[in-house]
C-alpha cells in the first residue's frame, strides 16, 4: 500500500506543479531591424514566439525605439523613430499583433507609457536633427490615435514615465539636464527641477550659446510605485540621482558604474534595476538597505532597457550588440540573483515591455 501512496502523492503532487506554472510574455524592439519580438518566459527559459514586422517602408530603417503595453493589456504601441520629417506611434492589437491605427508625433518620437486614469499616452520627441532646442511631449488620445497637443519640455527629453496614480508624467532632458513634472489631466508643466551638480559645474563651460550642454545628460526617469520620490539616471555623471516628490528637491546621488541608461523599480518597490550602458552591465540594488546587491555582466555589448514582470520576479533586459550581432534579453531572478537564460533576436534590442504574467 506503501507504493500506492507514494504514488498518489506524486501525482498530486505533478497537478500542484502544473496548476502553478507560471508563463511571462513581454514585447521587444529591435531598431536596427524594424522589428518587434514577443518573448515568452516560463521561469526556466526564455523564447522568442513571434518576431513582427513594423514600419511601411521595406527598404529603410525606420527605427522602433520606444513600446508600451497599455494598462489593460489589450493593445501595444511601439513609435518608429526615423520618419519623413517627423516619426510615428503605431498600436497594434495584443491578440492579434496586427495594425490597429497610427498616428504622427514629432522629430524621434523615443519612450512613452499611458497614464490609467486619462487613457493619454504621452511620448517624448527626443530631438536628434539639428541645433539643440527644447523638443516636446506628445500627448495622444489612444482610443481614437489621435495626437492633441505637444508640450515644450527641454533638449532631448527622453525616459517618460507615468506616476503610479496616473495623474503625473516625467521626463528628462538629455542636453539640458532638466527634470519635468508634466500635470496628466491640466497637460502643462507643473514643476521642473535642474539636476546639475553646481558644485562640480564649470561655469564657463556651461552656457555654450543660450542653451547649456548638460554635465548629467539625464536619460531615464522612474517614480517610486508607492514612496514620494523618483530616480534619475545620469549618464553622463555615472549616478543615479533621488529626488523627493514633496520638496521637489534631490536629495542622494548615487555613484555607479559608466553610463547608467535606463532604470525601474519592481512593482513591490524593493529592488532598483539600472543599465549601464557603457560597460555591458546591469546593476540591482535593495532600496529598503539602500545596498547595492550586484552588478551582473550583460550577455553582449550595450546595454538598454529594462523590464520587470508585474509579480516583481524578473528583470528583463534588451542587450544591443554591435553591428551586425543580433540583440539579447537577458533574464535576471531577482530573489535569488542570477543570470537564468538569454535569447536572441533583430539587431539593436533596445524598447522593453512587460505584457502580463498568466497560469
Amino acid at each position: 500500500m506503501k507504493w500506492i501512496n507514494t504514488l498518489k502523492l506524486l501525482f498530486l503532487f505533478s497537478i500542484f506543479n502544473i496548476s502553478n506554472a507560471q508563463n511571462y510574455y513581454l514585447y521587444v524592439a529591435s531598431e536596427s531591424d524594424d522589428t518587434v519580438s514577443l518573448l515568452k518566459f516560463s521561469g526556466k527559459n526564455i523564447e522568442e514566439k513571434e518576431r513582427i514586422s513594423v514600419g511601411s517602408f521595406p527598404t529603410e530603417i525606420e527605427g522602433p525605439h520606444g513600446i508600451t503595453v497599455d494598462p489593460n493589456g489589450k493593445y501595444w504601441y511601439v513609435t518608429l523613430a526615423h520618419g519623413n520629417p517627423f516619426g510615428k506611434l503605431i498600436k497594434y492589437s495584443t491578440e492579434t499583433n496586427k495594425v490597429v491605427g497610427e498616428t504622427t508625433l514629432g522629430l524621434f518620437p523615443a519612450s512613452m507609457q499611458i497614464s490609467k486614469v486619462t487613457g493619454f499616452l504621452y511620448c517624448v520627441n527626443f530631438n536628434l536633427h539639428g541645433n539643440m532646442k527644447p523638443s516636446s511631449v506628445s500627448v495622444v488620445d489612444a482610443e481614437t490615435m489621435t495626437e492633441i497637443t505637444q508640450i515644450t519640455t527641454g533638449s532631448m527629453p527622453h525616459g517618460s514615465r507615468i506616476s503610479s496614480d496616473g495623474l503625473k508624467q516625467y521626463s528628462v532632458a538629455m542636453m539640458s539636464g532638466e527634470l519635468f513634472e508634466i500635470d496628466a489631466l491640466s497637460l502643462k508643466i507643473s514643476r521642473k527641477l535642474d539636476l546639475e551638480d553646481h558644485s562640480k559645474m564649470n561655469h564657463d563651460k556651461m552656457n555654450m550659446g543660450k542653451m547649456k550642454h548638460s554635465t548629467v545628460k539625464p536619460t531615464w526617469v522612474i517614480p517610486h510605485p508607492t514612496q514620494k520620490i523618483l530616480y534619475v539616471a545620469g549618464n553622463g555623471s555615472d549616478e543615479i540621482i533621488e529626488v523627493n516628490l514633496d520638496s521637489w528637491k534631490i536629495t542622494k546621488r548615487i555613484k555607479t558604474e559608466k553610463g547608467p541608461y535606463n532604470v525601474e523599480i519592481s512593482p513591490d518597490g524593493k529592488y532598483m534595476v539600472a543599465t549601464m550602458k557603457s560597460v555591458a552591465k546591469t546593476s540591482v540594488w535593495d532600496l529598503k538597505s539602500g545596498t547595492l546587491v550586484k552588478t551582473f555582466d550583460n550577455s553582449t555589448s550595450v546595454s538598454h532597457g529594462v523590464a520587470i514582470s508585474s509579480d516583481s520576479k524578473y528583470a528583463f533586459i534588451s542587450v544591443e550588440g554591435i553591428g551586425g550581432e543580433p540583440g539579447i534579453v537577458d533574464v535576471i531572478d531577482l530573489k535569488n540573483q542570477v543570470l537564468v537564460d538569454k535569447v536572441e533576436i533583430g539587431k539593436q534590442a533596445g524598447g522593453i515591455a512587460f505584457w502580463k504574467k498568466e497560469i
